[in-house]
Formats: structure tokens, C-alpha cells, sequence
């Protein structure tokens, strides 16, 4: 049997070969719990979050529920807003009015009888005299 040197070599190489594959299979089956795990985490995971967006999903459409009649209630306000401010303009225009009439004439009635009134003095104080 005579064995040479390409067979020796390629015996070296198996034999290297063998040590790597018993070297490498304690980290490959650690990697392997490793991966199982990483798996019942994410199903884990899966099965909090789903439960999680679904509830955040409702709680959008009912917020977007509620801000449709904030905004009807805004809209009210508004024109209610809108109908007080008119309704003070015309009370105002049509209880001022009057009043400033009857303050022009008390005026006009002041001015004239504070035209009269010197002369109504001196008239008096002249009587006086005699």
C-alpha cells in the first residue's frame, strides 16, 4: 500500500476539517437557542403589539369622532358669536340713538341759554341799580 503524498495532505485536510466541525458545533447549537429564542420573543411580541395597534387604531377613530363634534360645537360658538355681536350693534344703534338726540338737544338748549345768560346778567345787575 503505498500511500502518497497527496493522499497524506488531503487525510490532513479531512482530519482539519473534522476539528473544525467539532470545534464550531457547541457555538452553532448555542446560535440555535439563540434563534429559538429570538423567535418566541418576536411571536411574544407579535402577539402584545397587535392587541396594542388595534386599541391605538380605535382610540384615533374615536378622538377623530370627538374632533368632528368639537367642531361642530366651535361652529356654533361662532355664529352664536356672530348673532350677539349683531344683536349688541343694533340694541346699540337703537338705544344710543335717542340718547344722543336728547344729549345734542340738552346740549343746543345749555348753548342757548348760556348765550342768554350774560346778558340776562348785566340786565339784572343794571335793575339793580336803579
Amino acid at each position: 500500500m503505498d500511500i502518497s503524498l497527496g493522499q497524506i495532505a488531503g487525510l490532513i485536510a479531512a482530519l482539519a476539517f473534522l476539528a473544525l466541525v467539532i470545534a464550531l458545533i457547541r457555538p452553532i447549537g448555542k446560535l440555535s437557542k439563540v434563534l429559538d429564542r429570538l423567535a418566541a420573543t418576536v411571536e411574544e411580541l407579535t402577539q402584545h403589539t397587535l392587541p396594542a395597534i388595534d386599541e391605538a387604531a380605535k382610540t384615533v377613530r374615536d378622538v377623530n369622532g370627538q374632533v368632528e363634534r368639537l367642531d361642530s360645537i366651535t361652529s356654533a360658538a361662532a355664529r352664536t358669536t356672530e348673532d350677539i355681536s349683531a344683536m349688541t350693534t343694533l340694541v346699540t344703534s337703537t338705544v344710543s340713538a335717542p340718547f344722543l338726540a336728547v344729549r345734542r338737544g340738552a346740549e343746543k338748549v345749555k348753548s342757548s341759554f348760556s348765550r342768554q345768560s350774560p346778558e340776562a346778567e348785566s340786565d339784572a345787575a343794571s335793575s339793580a341799580r336803579d
